[in-house]
């Protein structure tokens, strides 16, 4: 017996038969392709298939885009205070990020200070320059 819900689907997939939307769809008459999901722990397989079906990534991998995505903005800026702004943006990212994973220190992802240190110490050298 079918509830309303089923009857109602029901009768559109006939519906759609009788029209031939199921004609001709792409992969059609091919082998459906399998996931690899070995590595991923038995009991969370169903729930990974869902969130990739429902087109939802893990909160790890939305804050992994979000970082590549401000790394990318912070290159394109030129405005000083733009890009310190953008750089703590980004190491509060890094270190939403490693703090999220627990994983050891060694495959943390480094905060991005290097660039600014740099840039700081070469205005330095220039203002010594001037000076002399």
């Amino acid at each position: 017996m079918f509830t309303g819900f089923e009857r109602l689907v029901e009768e559109r997939i006939l519906a759609a038969q009788r029209n031939g939307e199921f004609e001709n769809l792409v992969g059609a008459g091919k082998p459906l392709a399998s996931e690899d999901m070995s590595r991923v722990p038995q009991e969370l397989r169903m729930a990974y298939k869902i969130l990739k079906n429902a087109d939802c990534l893990p909160p790890e991998i939305e804050l992994q885009k979000e970082i590549v995505t401000t790394e990318k903005m912070l290159s394109s800026l030129k405005d000083e205070q733009q890009r310190y702004k953008a750089m703590k943006k980004l190491n509060f990212l890094i270190m939403k990020f490693n703090t999220m994973t627990n994983r050891s220190i060694q495959f943390e992802i480094p905060q991005k200070y290097e660039e600014a240190l740099v840039r700081k110490m070469a205005f330095a050298r220039e203002a010594e320059k001037q000076d002399k």
